[in-house]
């Protein structure tokens, strides 16, 4: 498969790009990952009002704008340049796709008008106090009810669960083993028996929450037995758009040690003229043309549905996450002691590259998925 942007998603990316560098500098994404909340609601109107980012994939007839994955993941990307502090991963992302991928006709109706305006917020909660992203971990109890389903259990590490005003939460229906009992489940946030406590973690710009339920009531999204392969689409397509959004990460971070080694006066010349450093800078670019390789290339093939796609996206979050941390160690060592120092911008990138390498699975169990994909 040959693979370009067009002149059109390249002026999108520009535009894209402008309004995050005004918006979303340094300086804001400090502020507000002191917050609770982790995003600043003025920001996401404009983000969703101005350039209509939520609802970039979701189909017109549902208040979207209709184009697909690879716009999506041209957003990710140039917010992962950024470090965007923004509910756009859980809402446009991971709650938007499972509800396209296991939502009937009505569903999407009724849900994805509200997050394409950005009017609301939404999450997937999938993983549980174990930390486990194969599905086959979920506990959480569905028991059905008169009028829906009755949820019990835990969810934890579920990216702005503390602001989300829409849950879809992967559950167990009770009775059920397998991928036959598995079903994805929509809760309103303020519904009772649903408690949410932000979690302390490492990386302050994506924040992250435990959910428990106590008999908070749900309804089934989609049909209850089509739950586990619904889930699997969400989850592949997710990697797909982090490993975007880590390549945008990783540019940021060698743009930065390269631009530092140039202006870094040291021995009466510029440490970039050295050719220790200019052979680090290399293998840095090197590393980062191949993330971007393999999540362009995953993007554009989810996008045309190549049979392929599944894998790819194993492949693409693999290499980006651990890429993308490489980049970020080097980038901190080529600051030399500045680079250890909370003023200097580089920690903030090596957290979000630590966090995202273990978001939705770490490598190892993307290589595994890649191989049983594969037939090996």
């Amino acid at each position: 498969m040959q693979f370009a942007f067009t002149d059109e998603q390249e002026q999108f990316r520009a535009a894209i790009r402008r309004f995050l560098q005004e918006k979303s500098p340094s300086t804001t994404v400090r502020r507000l990952m002191e917050t609770a909340e982790g995003y600043d609601p003025e920001i996401w109107r404009q983000l969703s009002e101005q350039l209509a980012l939520p609802g970039i994939h979701i189909p017109e007839q549902y208040g979207g704008a209709g184009f697909g994955m690879v716009e999506l993941c041209i957003v990710m990307e140039e917010s992962g340049r950024a470090l965007l502090c923004a509910p756009y991963f859980s809402t446009a992302v991971l709650a938007t796709n499972a509800i396209l991928n296991a939502g009937t006709d009505a569903q999407k109706a009724s849900l994805l008008p509200d997050l394409a305006s950005g009017a609301r917020l939404a999450t997937l909660a999938v993983t549980e106090p174990n930390g486990q992203w194969d599905p086959r971990a979920i506990e959480l109890v569905a028991t059905p009810a008169a009028d829906g389903f009755l949820l019990n259990g835990a969810k934890s590490y579920v990216v702005d669960g503390h602001v989300a005003d829409l849950l879809v939460v992967a559950g167990r229906v009770r009775g059920t083993t397998g991928d036959e009992g598995l079903a994805l489940f929509t809760v309103r946030a303020d519904t009772s028996g649903v408690e949410r406590r932000l979690l302390e973690s490492m990386d302050p710009t994506r924040k992250l929450a435990r959910i428990d339920f106590h008999d908070a009531h749900a309804q089934p999204l989609g049909t209850v037995n089509g739950g586990a392969t619904a889930l699997a689409r969400t989850l592949d397509q997710a990697a797909i758009a982090l490993a975007n959004e880590m390549v945008g990460g990783a540019q940021t971070l060698f743009d930065a040690a390269v631009n530092y080694t140039k202006m870094r006066v040291q021995f009466g010349r510029t440490i970039g003229s050295f050719q220790a450093i200019k052979h680090k800078c290399a293998d840095m670019l090197l590393d980062l043309e191949l993330a971007k390789s393999a999540a362009y290339y995953a993007a554009q093939a989810a996008a045309a549905d190549d049979p392929e796609w599944l894998a790819l996206a194993c492949l693409a979050k693999a290499s980006a996450s651990e890429i993308y941390l490489r980049i970020a160690i080097d980038c901190i060592q080529l600051h030399g002691g500045i680079g250890f120092t909370w003023d200097n911008d580089t920690h903030l990138w090596f957290k979000r590259a630590k966090s995202s390498e273990v978001f939705l699975g770490q490598p190892n169990y993307h290589r595994e998925l890649l191989m049983q994909r594969w037939g090996v």
